[in-house]
């Protein structure tokens, strides 16, 4: 980080200077991501600038490493010739997501200056739904035929280097496009030259299909180690790959949106800090307005023991942290449970056997925490005090614990994303629960004048 803040540095100080000669060598020899990570943090004047100076292999390399609405602007700063040559020099997958976000009236200017091949993949693979594996497959992928021999398929890899995504897999198919299998490159190097490439193949073949999942095809390459899965149609014919990179930015994609979710934000549609100020308030407003009212039920809570509190004013001390240990306790759960399900860990079948592991820890939990409150308890009330608030403790915390790890069963069953409402669900439960519980508790032990 401290690097790349040094060349960011360095690159505005040459700008200043109007040395732009050698901030293009400068940058020529660096990982594009960090040239788009300069870029991203220059002004929108000085990137435009530094971008039009740069090769258009070098705009192609760095721009998918660029802020997204950064790229829209770079590409719409061009004339729609540098456009399409731009797009044509990029990853055939890179190209059909840009593409996709480029306004309507961009688009319909730009595809007619596009080759012929590139406007049909472009539009094969903006065909797909997105969130579909079809929607973040690669058309570039490498193959042979089974009859030749594994001399002849590595002339034809070594041909094909350059315009495909990886080289190391090649995929087998035959005159409809099937797949019949993989051969790996280390496997056709150490080959006989004149083995042929049909006894060589690997012919189980882990693939996907085009309208699954996308976090299916990331599921897939991280349970099987592969370097790039194979994407078949409805008639089970290859129409491109997803390769281990994409399928990192699909898992964190994911991982983002659970906890955005988590936090009851929901998707945000870029970066944080360039996310509109109403788009922001928009995503949070519903759900703290609807807690603001199911919280009425933690003030009618109160309210039903107003005279207990009344003689018992010192209650009042332990009753945030009560209700704050039982949410806790269940936002711990809930985002355990959540997380389980959404990686596979755990199904519908394990909650019998979960909600046993939780009552376990839920009681540990408890008592060890209301060890330590016990001791809080009778130095501010005294034994009944203590009493009290250990009970309620255990209770509490059981309680929030077993509604967290339940809750997402529940959703789940329902169809309904866990990660969208277990939190604050959650949350509020445990202040009902904690409140109501506590005060019974209370009302059963302590005594109360007049009653």
């Amino acid at each position: 980080m401290t690097e790349v803040t040094e060349l960011q540095s360095e690159v505005r100080a040459l700008l200043e200077e109007e040395d732009i000669d050698t901030v293009v060598e400068l940058l020529n020899n660096r990982h594009p991501a960090e040239i788009g990570g300069v870029i991203d943090e220059l002004e929108a004047e000085s990137a435009f600038f530094l971008f039009d100076r740069l090769d258009r292999r070098t705009q192609a390399r760095i721009l998918p490493y660029m802020q997204e609405s950064h790229q829209l602007s770079m590409v719409q700063h061009l004339s729609r010739h540098a456009q399409a040559r731009l797009l044509t020099d990029m990853n055939a997958d890179e190209r059909a997501d840009l593409y996709q976000e480029l306004p309507e009236e961009v688009q319909e200017t730009l595809m007619p200056a596009l080759a012929k091949a590139e406007r049909e993949d472009l539009l094969r693979l903006t065909s797909y739904p997105e969130g579909t594996v079809g929607s973040v497959m690669t058309s570039e992928y490498a193959t042979v035929p089974a009859h030749i021999t594994a001399r002849q398929a590595i002339e034809r890899l070594r041909f094909q280097a350059l315009n495909k995504e990886t080289i190391y897999i090649a995929y087998v198919l035959d005159s409809d496009r099937r797949l019949l299998g993989i051969v790996t490159l280390s496997g056709l190097v150490v080959a006989s030259p004149q083995e042929a490439v049909e006894d060589l193949m690997q012919t189980e073949v882990v693939n996907v299909h085009t309208d699954a999942p996308s976090a299916e095809a990331a599921r897939l390459i991280a349970d099987y180690d592969l370097l790039a899965i194979p994407v078949v149609d409805d008639n089970e014919r290859m129409v491109g790959i997803v390769t281990h990179d994409d399928a990192m930015d699909v898992q964190e994609a994911e991982a983002t949106e659970d906890i955005h979710k988590g936090a009851t934000v929901g998707n945000l549609p870029g970066s944080l800090k360039e996310t509109a100020l109403t788009t922001l308030y928009q995503k949070r407003i519903l759900w703290l307005v609807l807690l603001v009212f199911a919280n009425v039920f933690s003030g009618g809570g109160i309210a039903l023991y107003e005279d207990t509190i009344q003689a018992h004013v010192g209650l009042v001390f332990f009753l945030p942290l009560l209700i704050a240990s039982a949410g806790n306790a269940g936002a711990q759960s809930s985002t355990l449970m959540v997380r389980a399900i959404a990686t596979g860990d755990v199904v519908s079948r394990d909650w019998l056997r979960m909600l046993f592991r939780e009552i376990s820890v839920g009681m540990l939990l408890g008592l060890t925490m209301a060890i330590a409150v016990a001791a809080i308890g009778f130095y501010r009330g005294g034994y009944e005090m203590a009493m009290v608030v250990a009970l309620t403790m255990i209770i509490v915390v059981l309680s929030g614990s077993l509604v967290g790890m339940s809750l997402p069963f529940v959703l789940n069953r329902l169809n309904l994303d866990p990660a969208t409402a277990s939190a604050p669900v959650v949350t509020f439960i445990a202040d009902v629960t904690g409140i109501l519980v506590y005060f019974a508790i209370a009302s059963a032990l302590l005594s109360v004048p007049g009653a």
